[in-house]
Order: C-alpha cells, then structure tokens, then sequence
C-alpha cells in the first residue's frame, strides 16, 4: 500500500462552506484521498459540499477544537498508520506536502512552520504571532525543545499519537500535542510553509478580542498543568535514583 493510502486526514470545519472545497481539492490533488471532515456544528452547506467533493463526513455537535480533531481520530481504521490535520478555511498552504511525506522516513511527528517564510509571518495577526512566540518559548523552558510555531498543518505516526495519549479537548491541543511529543521522545521534524489569512469565514479565535484572550489563557493553563506533571516525573525519577543509591550505600 503507497503512504498516501495510509495517511488519514482529518479536517475539523465549522461554517467553511466557502472554502472547504478547494481544501479537499488540493489535498486530492497531492494523492490524499482519505479525508474525514469533522463538521463541529456548522450551519452552512459545509457538510453538503463536503461530501459531493468525495470526503467523508461526521458530526460532532460538543463545540471544541480539540474535540473534533478526537473525534476525527476515533473513525479512523486499522489500516491508518498517519493522520495529517490541517484547517478547513483554506489558510493552509499545502504546497510543501511533499516534503510532509518525504520527511515520514525519518520522523514521527511533522509540523508546518508558518513563521520560517514571510507570507507566514504576515498572513498571521499581531495576537497569533505573539501567542507563538509565547508558548513555543514556554515549551522550550519547560522542555527543552525550542519549536517555533503552533501551526494546525500537522502530520503524525498513528502510534506516536496514542502514546502521547491526549487529553485535551479544545484551544490546548495543540500545545499538549507538541510539548507530550518532545516528553515521548519522538523525531521532530518542522518545515516551512507558507501562511494565507483565511479564505472565508470567522476565525473562533483570533477573530475577537475575547476568542484571543479565552485561547491564550487555555493555551497557559494547559502548559502550566503539562508542566507540573512533567516535573513531578522528573521528580519521582531522581527520588527512585536516590533510593537505589541508598540501598547500595547500605
């Protein structure tokens, strides 16, 4: 079986009707035909114009970004070894998908690096690119791993996403993905791509003042809890180190 038969991927939409289409188009044309759409309550006709451009649709009416990419996940089958996520409003320049999958001989975990070109950069509104830059600098003191953006295009090994074993449901997906994926010792790989402003529709978070403000303080509270459970492993590592050593001392 090629790779691109076994790569999933799963786009969470909600009220994408004017783009949704172009997105499955190019990612069809790029040899990934295996697409669930993850409709997370749309009012539109994106559901309707998901399915006539030959993706596969289902619902998942609780409201959460993080949510829908779960459920995405839950439907895809045995024979699924990769799931690439990318947004449904068309912002994801999947031009570099290529290289995406060049890149999987090598890495676990692959993600688009939106402030490495200049249209990234400018495409990305004055809250995006500060939040970034804030928690990529959050995971790289906690961690150790100096990522340089959060970007949704995203593609992981099946396996390395049940071991990181996600828990979040919402705006801290992303950042629980990247910081746990550094915790399994997974292979990162990050690549530049090129950013577009979204091609149609409302963005749920940089699109207010309050949508930002409520992302950034989950974004915080999700890596302050991740960070707190990493310590405390730390912790317990080092105290068992101490026990053997006083076992053998004695």
């Amino acid at each position: 079986m090629f790779l691109e038969e076994r790569i999933f991927v799963i786009i969470p939409v909600l009220n994408e009707e004017h783009t949704i289409v172009n997105v499955i188009k190019s990612l069809q044309f790029y040899g990934l035909t295996r697409i669930i759409v993850v409709d997370n309550g749309s009012r539109d006709k994106s559901v309707e114009k998901s399915i006539n451009a030959g993706a596969k649709v289902i619902l998942e009416p609780i409201v959460g970004y993080g949510r829908a990419c779960w459920r995405g996940i839950q439907n895809t089958p045995l024979n699924c070894d990769w799931i690439l996520f990318c947004d449904g409003d068309g912002s994801d320049d999947l031009k570099q998908l290529p290289k995406f999958l060049e890149a999987t001989n090598k890495y676990d975990f692959i993600l688009g690096d939106r402030r490495a070109t200049k249209a990234g950069i400018s495409a990305m509104t004055p809250v995006q690119n500060l939040g970034n830059k804030l928690a990529t600098f959050l995971i790289g003191l906690g961690w150790g791993y100096w990522y340089q953006d959060l970007g949704p295009l995203r593609l992981i090994k099946k396996s390395s996403l049940e071991k990181i074993r996600m828990g979040d449901r919402g705006f801290g997906w992303t950042v629980e993905m990247q910081a746990r994926a550094v915790e399994c010792g997974l292979r990162i790989r990050e690549i530049p791509v090129s950013y577009r402003r979204r091609q149609g529709g409302r963005s749920k978070i940089s699109g207010t003042i309050k949508g930002s403000f409520q992302a950034g303080t989950i974004i915080l509270v999700t890596l302050g809890k991740l960070y707190l459970k990493h310590l405390w492993k730390i912790i317990k590592f080092q105290l068992k180190n101490l026990e053997l050593i006083f076992k053998h001392i004695c």
